[in-house]
């Protein structure tokens, strides 16, 4: 991690500031000092979440991208794949260059970048082959991400999984700069997007007094927060409806671990002419259900070849821990995701084996 090299220009600029930071224990003030002066002459960046970004993805880059522009950076923010269309009406969203569709002018902007942010996500290994360009750069690299054990590649990095969401993780380090006259109405509307989807709409432990007051902020700088709620919540497709009612009677109940899953085979996709992001939200249907601490939602993939997992949970439950020990997965403690290259039944009676001897003994 680089840090302030000149101790006395760092000590001027601790004196400049004289703010107060509560959330000093995940950013140092030479921290906010390298990054202010990064910051501090126009330059070329290239901003990326994470492969099948959602909310939380897509709102904190594009609320950073919006930053840089007012500062006079030149900044794309480069997604590995498309996203969800709930997500399209997000201010800066036309200018989002998909690496998927468009490696050329992926590679070529990340071989201009002078700065690679990486939000949401701490793990080359998240984007995929865009991983490799990234990795290859010589682009300083910043990530700013919020889940647990990050890997060594950033030249400065922000990492705290205590707190809900990178957007959370955003504002903080924006008020840490002194950059809260940044936050316009549509970095606003981005980071509390990004907010509301990544703690439940307000409901998961992590959310504190602290993620409040800077929704209210957010609020008071022009954040619509009915008309994010019903851009998010209230525009599904009747053939997403279809489909939840299909997930619902596949619902499938482990009393004896207060666990539940769901699954869903690609027929059934098929059959409700499944789009990227259909299935958001199901897996919390589980939870809802008295005495359930697990909730895990299966969906096949066939032309992937995979059997993607969502686990969530309640309390001190980990379910990080075990989609890492079974399913080349990972995440917080109470939501992770995993992956199984086995078939859907194969899947299926392994995933069963594997909860009830995990967490009957844990």
């Amino acid at each position: 991690m680089i840090i302030a090299q000149n101790m006395i220009e760092y000590q001027m600029y601790k004196k400049r500031r004289n703010v107060r930071n509560t959330y000093l224990c995940f950013m140092t003030e030479a921290q906010l000092y390298q990054l202010s002066q990064w910051l501090s002459e126009p330059s070329k960046m290239v901003i990326i979440p994470h492969k099948n970004p959602d909310g939380d993805a897509m709102g904190s880059t594009l609320a950073w991208q919006n930053v840089m522009h007012q500062l006079g950076h030149k900044a794309t923010v480069l997604a590995p794949n498309p996203y969800p269309t709930f997500l399209n009406w997000m201010p800066g969203h036309p200018e989002v260059v998909i690496y998927e569709k468009d490696e050329e002018r992926g590679n070529q902007l990340i071989a201009e970048a002078d700065f690679i942010f990486t939000l949401d996500f701490n793990t080359l290994k998240r984007i995929d082959i865009l991983g490799e360009r990234v990795a290859e750069s010589k682009a300083k690299k910043i990530m700013i991400d919020h889940h647990q054990e990050p890997d060594d590649y950033a030249d400065l990095m922000f990492s705290e999984p205590t707190i809900g969401s990178t957007c959370e993780l955003v504002y903080q380090i924006l008020q840490g700069l002194n950059k809260n006259n940044c936050i316009n109405k549509e970095v606003a509307t981005c980071i509390y997007t990004g907010i509301l989807t990544d703690t439940g709409s307000f409901r998961f432990p992590s959310v504190t007094a602290n993620t409040h007051k800077a929704v209210a902020n957010l609020i008071e700088c022009g954040a619509d927060h009915s008309y994010i709620h019903e851009q998010i919540k209230d525009t599904a497709r009747p053939d997403r409806l279809k489909l939840l009612g299909i997930a619902l009677q596949n619902m499938v109940f482990l009393n004896d671990i207060n666990a539940v899953y769901i699954k869903l085979s690609q027929d059934e996709l098929d059959a409700c002419h499944f789009q990227k992001g259909d299935a958001e939200g199901f897996v919390n249907y589980g939870l809802s259900v008295t005495g359930i601490q697990i909730a895990v939602l299966m969906i096949e993939y066939r032309h992937e070849g995979v059997v993607k997992f969502s686990f969530r949970s309640k309390g001190d439950v980990a379910v990080n821990t075990f989609a890492k020990t079974y399913f080349e997965g990972g995440g917080h403690i109470n939501a992770a995701g995993g992956i199984s290259k086995r078939s859907l039944a194969q899947t299926e009676a392994y995933f069963i084996e594997s909860i009830r001897a995990y967490f009957s003994t844990t």
